[in-house]
């Protein structure tokens, strides 16, 4: 058992969100990173411009993956932008219904983020199986990058009506190895405490986090021995 859960947490992918240059995301994809996060939602401090996201997703290798990141924005529009960029993954980290979702999945990979506020419930994530769930904290005043950490134990549980689950809100490189022991995600995505500012990586904490998160089975048990 121990074995095969080492295998599948190699096989864990992990997330840096809110890419801004191509220094940052070539960074990144030597550190090991499998996706990074260009950011279209006009309002958040990490927003880019469709022209500078496909100026940094053309320098990425082929082993990092570059995803826009849309709130709430008209299908067309995100098709548009997406065949702009040269996009196969899209975030969708608004109210998008499960229609929605399944419309652009005829043409994109989507990963759905869910916000876990008072009335969240494990079962929601089962309305969007042609999605992978990325769980993320929730914070009235803005979409995402709260910082705050999420309740563990309602992802853990989320996982089970999940196709993929990718954890967000508040991880670290200090408590990333207690997230993945504790709900065993698919994937881990991180922003801002990976950041100096907003939108300005930490390029020593990205390379942190990534070794904690590849690492995550023989730190953890290096810590209960």
């Amino acid at each position: 058992m121990a074995t095969q859960s080492r295998r599948d947490r190699m096989m864990m992918k992990i997330k840096i969100c809110g890419i801004t240059n191509s220094k940052e995301a070539l960074t990144c994809a030597a550190a090991g990173v499998d996706m990074i996060g260009l950011n279209f939602y006009e309002e958040s401090p990490r927003y880019i411009r469709p022209d500078r996201a496909r100026s940094i997703a053309r320098t990425l290798p082929s082993t990092t993956q570059a995803v826009g990141i849309f709130v709430d924005t008209p299908v067309e529009e995100i098709r548009r932008v997406a065949r702009d960029v040269g996009l196969r993954m899209v975030q969708l980290h608004g109210s998008e219904s499960p229609e929605m979702c399944a419309e652009l999945a005829h043409d994109f990979e989507i990963i759905k983020a869910l916000r876990i506020d008072g009335g969240f419930y494990a079962q929601r994530a089962s309305v969007y199986p042609m999605c992978t769930i990325l769980l993320d904290t929730y914070d009235e005043r803005i979409a995402g990058g709260t910082g705050d950490v999420g309740d563990w134990e309602l992802a853990r549980a989320t996982k089970k009506f999940a196709s993929r689950l990718i954890l967000a809100g508040g991880l670290s490189p200090e408590n990333v190895v207690r997230a993945i022991a504790t709900v065993d995600p698919d994937g881990v995505d991180v922003c801002s405490s990976v950041e100096s500012a907003p939108g300005v990586k930490d390029l020593r904490r990205v390379c942190q986090f990534v070794a904690a998160a590849r690492n995550a089975d023989k730190i953890g048990a290096a810590r209960l021995g």
